[in-house]
This record gives C-alpha cells, sequence and structure tokens, in this order.
C-alpha cells in the first residue's frame, strides 16, 4: 500500500512540474494564476498521499497551511490580478 502511495505522489510531482511550465510559459495572467492553483491544490495532495505513507501526521498540518495559502491567492488574484492582466496587456501594445 505504501509503494502505491509514493507512486501516486511521484506521479502528481509531474504535474507539479507541468504546472511550473505553464506558469513560467503562461500567456496571460489568468493561465499562470489557474497555474499557480493547480500546483496549489497538488502540492497538498502529495503531502497527504506523503502523510499516510510514510505514517506522518504532522504533514497533514503542513498540507492544511498549504491549502489555506492556495485559497488565499486565488482571492488576492481576484481582486487585484485582474488590472495588472490589463496594464500587462495595455503595456504589450
Amino acid at each position: 500500500m505504501t509503494s502505491w502511495l509514493l507512486c501516486f505522489a511521484v506521479v502528481l510531482l509531474a504535474s507539479l512540474l507541468a504546472g511550473l511550465v505553464r506558469v513560467a510559459l503562461g500567456p496571460t495572467v489568468a493561465d499562470r494564476m489557474l497555474s499557480a492553483q493547480l500546483m496549489g491544490t497538488t502540492s497538498v495532495c502529495v503531502l497527504l498521499l506523503v502523510a499516510r505513507a510514510w505514517d506522518r501526521p504532522e504533514l497533514v498540518d503542513v498540507a492544511l497551511v498549504f491549502g489555506l495559502l492556495a485559497a488565499v491567492a486565488a482571492v488576492a488574484f481576484t481582486r487585484y490580478g485582474g488590472e495588472i492582466g490589463r496594464r500587462d496587456e495595455e503595456n504589450a501594445r
């Protein structure tokens, strides 16, 4: 069971790398933010899988903090991200 959980965690880490590429190359600010949200959710999943596989309950607390940070980042983006994206598009013209 432990090996399966760690295999799933490795697959999710590959997803994190794909999200990192999208953050770096994303054509719009919204694409970058969605990729950052994907990375936040995936990191929570990886931490929960590793916590279960290695029997480390303290990693569940770390996963909860990452989840809260991802939610705060989404709120901050909806509040300020649209303005930043419009300014970037206007400067590109």
